[in-house]
């Protein structure tokens, strides 16, 4: 028996099988979310950055979906950029859309060498709406 609640979507990601870990394990009230990226169905990266970055958050949003949670949930989030001067940008334009109201959630961004084929990663941990 499993010790982990983990969460997963219905048409499960081919990184997940690949390298063997979850897209999301509940903890109690706190959802911890693996690090998401721009990766197409199929696993590979979406090449056009601005792209990758955008279905990074989408994978993000049908995570957070698969566990009933929304980025209104998000209390803590952490990225990861192998370019971080010049892509900052870009990743703020879509990281507005999202997080688009006060109170922001935390938020830590780290300059990385490698991301296994990808430019940018998102990993973030949400607080469970309650079941009342």
């Amino acid at each position: 028996m499993s010790t982990r609640d983990a969460v997963f979507l219905p048409n499960r990601h081919a990184l997940y099988d690949k390298h063997g870990y979850s897209p999301a394990v509940r903890s109690g009230e706190l959802l911890f979310v693996s690090g998401q990226v721009g990766s197409r169905d199929d696993g590979s990266a979406e090449p056009e950055f601005a792209k990758q970055v955008q279905l990074a958050f989408d994978n993000l949003k049908a995570v957070l979906a698969a566990a009933g949670a929304t980025f209104d949930n998000i209390v803590d989030v952490t990225t990861f950029h192998t370019d971080p001067e010049n892509q900052l940008e870009t990743i703020m334009s879509v990281k507005e859309t999202v997080f688009d109201k006060k109170p922001y959630p935390t938020w830590t961004a780290v300059g990385v060498t490698w991301l296994a084929g990808f430019d940018f990663e998102i990993k973030v941990i949400a607080r469970l709406p309650s079941k009342d």
